[in-house]
């Protein structure tokens, strides 16, 4: 049994109803207790009954923050980034202190929205990266994000019931993407089953001299979480097999994930990284290489065309209400 408290509301998930029932008996032993039955709204959070599982979506939160812009009637794209801009720290005019804070409460309020949805999870995380100071040009990108959203509010993450409880995961970086530092951005996806659980776009915290590294240091960070996730599921005494898969489309990465003798000539890599070549030596990791076409991971590193945006959202389990 399964139970979530978030201050006065409470969610319940068991594997059979009968122990649901007793714990919502005893609950009202002690306490003024209102079942609401099935689960179908938390903290933004909606969740609906489809064939053979359940759809989270935010369609209602992402409605109410185009209204809150004043974007409800906006012209919607297909895309949230445009695959051929590169947005920079000095482009554009700097916005003025009132519209600087609107700025930074739209893309704080577009952060809760990738909870759902990891198709922007890449854009948004873009957007972050100029809450200091930020311009014209980066309120404009905002913008095309909400427009992207416009056509697709009740887009979703489907999570259906899945024979398989391997965790798996494909991890990617983009080298030297950034035009102002020239640091990479690391992205991963992980799976439970078929079921996608956890994602991340985020830019590396330091400068890699070759792709390798910069692939490198995202597999490290997608172990990390693969780690967290195989603790948490032994917690909730789910049995997963002892090791884990994971995905990268660069085999000097894999090969330096397995081979020592590769780590003579990477001294300047920090230590923490490090960590990735002793799981697979214990054998609690598997490294293989997955061609550029067929990595997953990729929309959470780069802006991709609409093509290739509407393949990510398929491989990621993504729908529509």
């Amino acid at each position: 049994m399964f139970v979530l408290v978030y201050v006065d509301d409470i969610i319940v998930v068991s594997s059979t109803e009968k122990a649901t029932d007793t714990l919502l008996k005893e609950l009202q032993n002690e306490f003024a207790l209102k079942d609401l039955g099935d689960l179908h709204y938390f903290l933004g959070i909606e969740v609906s009954k489809v064939s053979n599982g359940i759809l989270l979506t935010q369609d209602k939160y992402a409605s109410d923050l185009l209204k809150r812009v004043g974007m409800s009637d906006c012209k919607a794209v297909a895309a949230p980034l445009s695959t051929s801009e590169k947005l920079s720290l000095h482009e554009g005019s700097l916005l003025g202190p009132k519209d600087a804070t609107h700025y930074r409460s739209v893309v704080g309020a577009l952060q809760y929205l990738t909870l759902t949805r990891p198709d922007i999870s890449y854009s948004v995380n873009k957007v972050c990266q100029f809450l200091h100071a930020p311009t014209t040009v980066h309120w404009a990108a905002v913008k095309r994000i909400l427009r992207y959203i416009k056509q697709c509010t009740s887009l979703g993450i489907k999570l259906l019931k899945s024979s398989s409880t391997l965790i798996s995961a494909f991890s990617d970086a983009d080298w030297a993407g950034s035009g102002d530092d020239r640091r990479s951005t690391g992205g991963f996806a992980i799976f439970f089953g078929s079921n996608l659980v956890s994602w991340s776009a985020r830019k590396q915290s330091t400068v890699s001299r070759s792709s390798t590294e910069s692939e490198y240091k995202a597999i490290a960070d997608a172990t990390a979480e693969v780690m967290w996730i195989q603790t948490l599921l032994r917690e909730l005494s789910v049995r997963t097999p002892a090791a884990a898969k994971l995905w990268c489309d660069n085999i000097g990465a894999k090969y330096l994930s397995q081979n020592p003798v590769f780590h003579a000539r990477t001294k300047h890599i920090e230590v923490d990284y490090h960590f990735v070549r002793e799981r697979v030596a214990r054998r609690l990791l598997e490294i293989d290489f997955v061609s550029s076409g067929d990595q997953i991971a990729d929309g959470f590193t780069k802006p991709l065309s609409v093509r290739l945006l509407e393949n990510f959202k398929h491989n990621l389990n993504m729908t529509k209400l």
